[in-house]
């Protein structure tokens, strides 16, 4: 009876000892599936760059891709935006072949030479992985929206190796201007576990240096908000174009494994007419350089149209490390005519675009502190913020619900979807 008695007490033990257990469970399993991606992801690469002539092969790699997802993965074909619409309103389980699937069309995009990422990837599997478990743990459907949250939290923490970005992204980025605070140990206590696991696997995660960072001022303070502006704009400009492309692609190519054989052809072609495999792949050199080092001001241009055409096409992998890369480079060449120090410009562009182009300025900002150190934190912040602010309603994510409007004006979106506006 006492125990009783303390439970109804105290009820947060009983749930925290739940939950924690349900995030060692998908926590373990996620960094694992992380770990393995991340292994062979950099196993992959470096065999394309040691073997150029496989990037011939890339419409060949697309018309596979599409055929399998066409004939055997419709219903996983919508990727992240199905991890966002079970949260909002779960429905069957999601099948687990959405993990073999992506994993393996993220492997076969990056051998062959495209312009993609890996968050999607590891966010899928993690989702899909997690989402077992709904029916042998028998939750509830309110459970089953945390479970994805927490799901979500452990494969972005593990695979960039930020578990506090990660925990706040999981419950950031489906409901724009709320969080689910019901949601908050489950994510942190997921996310730092499939970080940890990830880390006991021996998989390391690319370090990142900003040389000099400025004492803060209200000029420099000014001088961030208009490099903000320039991300969100940015940002916005990748999303409204990506989701443009993939129309087009879908209105003039009505059989689907064509579509990336055709998005293959273009990119490959792209290669090859600059000589360069400087906007394919993950692009992580180029961003390491980026905090270095002047760039090209039109790398930025280049990596975003390769990235375009790579997933509008119907390639796999995600958007982040690709956006990354596009935020980087443009915070390198607002260096041209922003008086901030170069490596600064550059990792608040990494961080500011990404903020804006899934509307996650507050885990975007955390990432930055975890990535490049406390020193940061108020360009980045103040960059993260504007960069949300200035995209509108626009994301890569078109299944994001409006919790609350950027602005009074639009108050008459909330509740809508931004595919719907």
């Amino acid at each position: 009876m006492r125990t009783k008695a303390f439970f109804r007490a105290y009820p947060s033990l009983p749930y925290i000892i739940k939950w924690l257990f349900i995030s060692l469970v998908i926590g373990a399993c996620i960094g694992t599936a992380s770990a393995l991606f991340l292994k062979t992801l950099g196993w992959v690469t470096d065999f394309r760059e040691n073997h150029l002539w496989l990037i011939a092969l890339l419409p060949v790699a697309g018309f596979v891709i599409g055929y399998i997802y066409h004939q055997f993965g419709k219903e996983v074909e919508a990727g992240n935006n199905l991890l966002i619409d079970t949260i909002h309103d779960p429905k069957e389980i999601i099948p687990f072949r959405m993990a073999p699937f992506v994993y393996l069309g993220t492997l076969a995009t990056h051998l062959f030479g495209g312009s993609a990422g890996r968050e999607g990837t590891a966010i899928q599997m993690a989702g899909s992985i997690a989402d077992q478990f709904t029916k042998p743990l028998k939750l509830n459907l309110n459970e089953r929206k945390v479970l994805i949250i927490a799901a979500i939290a452990g494969g972005f923490g593990s695979v960039f190796g930020t578990p506090l970005a990660g925990a706040i992204f999981g419950l950031e980025v489906f409901l724009i201007g709320r969080l689910k605070y019901d949601s908050i140990f489950p994510a942190f206590a997921s996310a730092i576990i499939a970080d940890l696991v990830t880390k006991l696997w021996k998989t390391g995660h690319t370090h990142y240096h900003i040389p000099t960072i400025p004492d803060f001022s209200f000029l420099n303070g000014l001088y961030a908000i208009l490099a903000g502006i320039a991300f969100g704009l940015c940002a916005a400009i990748f999303s409204k174009t990506i989701h443009r492309v993939g129309k087009i692609f879908k209105a003039k190519i009505s059989y689907p494994p064509l579509r990336p054989l055709v998005g293959g052809i273009l990119v490959a072609t792209a290669v090859w007419a600059l000589g360069t495999t400087k906007y394919i792949g993950l692009g992580i050199p180029t961003i390491v350089s980026s905090f270095e080092q002047q760039l090209p001001a039109y790398d930025f241009a280049l990596k975003m149209i390769f990235t375009i055409v790579t997933l509008a096409a119907g390639f796999k992998g995600g958007e982040v490390t690709p956006l990354f890369f596009i935020g980087a480079a443009l915070g390198n060449s607002l260096g041209y005519f922003i008086p901030l120090p170069t490596g600064l410009l550059a990792g608040m562009g990494f961080v500011a675009v990404f903020a804006g182009a899934t509307n996650t300025p507050l885990a975007c900002s955390i990432m930055a502190i975890e990535l490049f150190g406390s020193d940061c934190g108020v360009y980045v912040a103040i960059a993260c913020v504007v960069a949300y602010l200035f995209s509108g309603h626009s994301s890569i994510y078109g299944r994001q619900m409006i919790g609350e409007p950027k602005h009074n004006r639009f108050g008459n979106y909330t509740g809508k979807r931004l595919n719907e506006l």
